[in-house]
């Protein structure tokens, strides 16, 4: 199942991890929910393939570890999504779905 696009309006935001807005619920470490606004990655569901870090023509990915973690120990986050330039490449990419780019939640970071 990808990534919810109606996230900020069907999860709760449940605190902030470097810097990133995370919306919940989480329950570390099965349950990480959805990591960034702009940007956003359901690390529930995110299998640490590094594609998006690969394509990102500005670097807004970076990895950060996440041990225990049923899908991977390892993902994407979206630490620089104010860089953002909206190209989708990340979405395009993400071969589970798991990354929304919003051009309209931009002003919300």
């Amino acid at each position: 199942m990808p990534i919810d696009p109606q996230f900020e309006e069907n999860k709760e935001h449940a605190g902030e991890e470097n810097g990133v807005d995370v919306w919940g619920p989480t329950d570390p470490p099965e349950e990480l929910g959805i990591h960034g606004t702009h940007v956003a990655v359901d690390y529930d569901i995110c299998i640490g393939d590094g594609a998006c870090l690969e394509d990102c023509p500005v670097d807004v990915f970076t990895w950060v570890d996440t041990p225990g973690h049923p899908e991977s120990e390892i993902k994407a986050e979206p630490t620089h999504e104010a860089q953002c330039i909206d190209c989708m490449l990340c979405v395009d990419v993400c071969p589970v779905d798991a990354i929304d780019v919003d051009p309209g939640r931009a002003g919300r970071i």
